[in-house]
């Protein structure tokens, strides 16, 4: 895409939760957590976002606790902007481990932890990752937040990674739920094939979208390439995803998708990427979709591709080319987010042991 149309797009916005607006596309900071660059510069990363905003009109960044420092470097930069005008939009999570704490002051150090980290008095939207339904922590810390939120430290409430069946039962228990983060391709429409687009669209619960580009395995660099053989080469996002795309089917499925993608930027004259993520933004319940952002040097140049998403609009017949190359998939298993409860786990290591030490980690900050 061109430069100069780069510079002209109008990035679409939505309003969550009927008061929260943002920018359809949200920029996930999980980079930041390992396992893709080590030795994270705060300083460096928080002068990189800067231009999101005003170069890109992408003001939105997601986070989590256990998201490495993250929620620092949100803090660095809020500490280095005096201008309102120019802040960003911050959403964390909270992801406790089981062990059995309950307590409201558990839940407000958690909260207290992530304001001082990203230095604000409020936290727009808390996301919580439920580990296990069986164990009701989870319904006495959503209860916390709903007495934080009631204190102004939280603004909104909201989930991740939860299925269709707890999101329904939690809403019509009167948690105000405001957005549930899920995944979401080309390749995974467990969002549109079970009752979660249901479920959203009856409570007004608006979907955050994430894994859209599959960890950068839906762009023209794996067109016609081989399937990689040796996870240990790979960063968490391709490990993570290469797990979804075999789920789905395989390479040789995956690669039709590919093409049929390819086929459809060609003709408008966008990246693959764009396609990948319009088809996700045009599903109704979808909010915003979340694209991952290493704040380097290079993050602005890559921002400014991804922003072809609002450039064009897909037509019938790109939707039936991408809806017949769908037919060779394979249905991914489960419900979202079942993917952290039980096998097959599709993360980048295959199994929990690597979010359960983020947990850890997390826990341990002060």
């Amino acid at each position: 895409m061109e430069a100069s149309r780069a510079q002209s797009l109008r990035v679409e916005q939505c309003t969550i939760a009927g008061s929260l607006r943002i920018p359809r596309m949200i920029n996930g900071l999980w980079q930041l957590a390992g396992g893709h660059d080590t030795d994270i510069d705060i300083s460096v990363a928080a002068e990189a976002m800067k231009p999101f905003r005003i170069d890109a009109g992408l003001w939105c960044f997601d986070m989590a606790d256990h998201y490495g420092d993250a929620e620092v470097v949100v803090g660095q930069f809020n500490a280095s902007t005096t201008n309102d005008s120019r802040k960003l939009t911050a959403f964390t999570k909270w992801c406790p481990p089981e062990d059995g704490e309950k307590s409201f002051e558990n839940a407000e150090a958690a909260v207290d932890r992530a304001l001082t980290r990203m230095g604000q008095r409020s936290i727009a939207l808390m996301q919580y990752h439920i580990w296990d339904y069986s164990d009701d922590t989870y319904l006495h810390n959503l209860d916390h937040l709903r007495r934080l939120q009631s204190r102004g430290k939280i603004q909104h409430i909201g989930l991740t990674n939860t299925d269709a069946a707890h999101l329904e039962q939690l809403l019509h228990s009167g948690f105000p739920i405001a957005t549930n983060q899920v995944p979401c391709s080309v390749i995974d429409r467990r969002v549109i094939q079970g009752n979660l687009a249901s479920v959203c669209a009856e409570h007004g619960v608006g979907i955050l979208a994430y894994g859209t580009l599959l960890g950068g395995f839906l762009t023209e660099k794996w067109l016609g390439a081989d399937e990689p053989q040796d996870m240990e080469a790979l960063n968490w996002s391709l490990r993570k995803y290469l797990r979804f795309i075999r789920a789905a089917g395989g390479w040789a499925p995956f690669q039709r998708i590919l093409r049929c993608l390819a086929s459809v930027a060609r003709k408008h004259g966008i990246p693959i990427a764009a396609v990948a993520t319009r088809w996700v933004l045009d599903i109704p319940v979808v909010s915003a979709v979340v694209v991952g952002c290493r704040l380097s040097q290079d993050s602005l140049t890559w921002a400014k591709l991804n922003l072809a998403a609002f450039s064009f609009a897909l037509d019938e017949a790109d939707r039936k080319a991408i809806a017949e190359a769908q037919r060779g998939l394979k249905d991914i298993p489960g419900d979202c987010g079942d993917e952290y409860r039980r096998p097959p786990y599709l993360t980048a290591t295959g199994d929990l042991s690597h979010h359960l030490k983020e947990t850890k980690a997390a826990e341990a900050v002060d």
